[in-house]
């Protein structure tokens, strides 16, 4: 295995699909030469030549666009948006064709197409470089929406994402970029779609978090620990189609859980996934299922810190669940 940062082995995966099949091709603004605004495909341009790495004019609808006629023509585009935040000109292309396509076809054509984009804050982007918009997707049938945490992860499922016949809207916690670091696998490497993944495990409480949100509850859940709460921590990976078993089965174990998510708490996917622990664990839990989220705001510049949920405001939340 080979230590990675997180952008590093999205790289690696890119490489390894495009070596193994040559139907996988990438589009985007700047990913040729430039290697794309956050480095994702850097060298593989010169490796892969321009017809797979393919430079686009400044349209994210263009991107979307095309991406799914070259999936329906039989190629395996992969698109990269340079941050989620700008994919909303794109959003009836995304919602209205490219989830709908095999539906509506009755499986005659799919679209299967991979939308990579970086997600959420902490790197000072402001309001337009900094949402977490997860909950729009997961909305939408048809779409698979992933979020890995790990850069053995990101490698996995990034390809089995390449690799499946439906559309994956894949959301890239930049903030994890280049601050944490693995092992990760060399060669083809798959992590299954639809299966979480138990960070910490534990007996007092399940803690539920993904994307740039995992270190944190990782946090809350060790500063737990020394006060005697024995916290297991949940990431589900693939946020749909969610593994409500592995949580399902953590809750019944546990009878108390928290979900953590930046996105802001109004309709955030944590109110579904609240919803479903309700439905399948009422009997079971000790308390009410919390949230510890971003805020019903724009995502703020100056109050980022503030806005991001951290360790703090996690424990507050787990110390209030052990207390009911």
């Amino acid at each position: 295995m080979a230590e990675m940062t997180l952008i590093k082995a999205i790289n690696d995966a890119l490489a390894t699909e495009m070596a193994r099949d040559p139907s996988v091709c990438l589009l985007g603004e700047d990913i040729g030469r430039a290697g794309g605004v956050f480095r994702a495909t850097e060298g593989l341009s010169k490796r892969f030549g321009p017809e797979r790495v393919i430079d686009t004019p400044l349209n994210e609808v263009g991107i979307v666009g095309m991406a799914i006629g070259m999936a329906m023509s039989g190629l395996r585009p992969v698109a990269e948006i340079e941050f989620c935040d700008f994919i909303y000109t794109a959003f009836d292309q995304i919602v209205s064709e490219m989830a709908k396509m095999r539906y509506r076809s009755a499986g005659q054509f799919t679209a299967a197409v991979v939308l990579r984009a970086p997600s959420g804050g902490g790197i000072r982007g402001g309001h337009y470089h900094s949402q977490s918009p997860e909950a729009y997707y997961i909305h939408t049938a048809g779409l698979v929406v992933v979020m890995p945490s790990t850069p053995a992860d990101a490698k996995g499922l990034l390809a089995s994402a390449i690799r499946g016949e439906d559309p994956v809207i894949f959301l890239e916690p930049k903030l994890l970029y280049r601050t944490v670091k693995g092992e990760v696998p060399e060669g083809e490497y798959l992590v299954p779609l639809g299966a979480g993944r138990i960070v910490r495990p534990g007996t007092d409480l399940t803690l539920i978090a993904w994307g740039g949100m995992v270190p944190v509850a990782e946090n809350a859940a060790a500063a737990a620990a020394s006060g005697g709460v024995d916290v297991e921590v949940i990431d589900p990976r693939t946020l749909w189609p969610l593994d409500i078993a592995m949580i399902e089965a953590s809750v019944k174990k546990t009878g108390r859980a928290v979900v953590l998510h930046e996105a802001p708490r109004t309709c955030g996917f944590g109110a579904e996934v609240s919803a479903l622990i309700q439905e399948r664990c009422f009997l079971h839990l000790k308390a009410p299922v919390a949230r510890v989220t971003g805020f019903d705001t724009p995502f703020p510049y100056a109050l980022e810190k503030p806005y991001l949920p951290d360790p703090e405001r996690t424990l507050r939340a787990i110390h209030a669940s052990m207390d009911f």
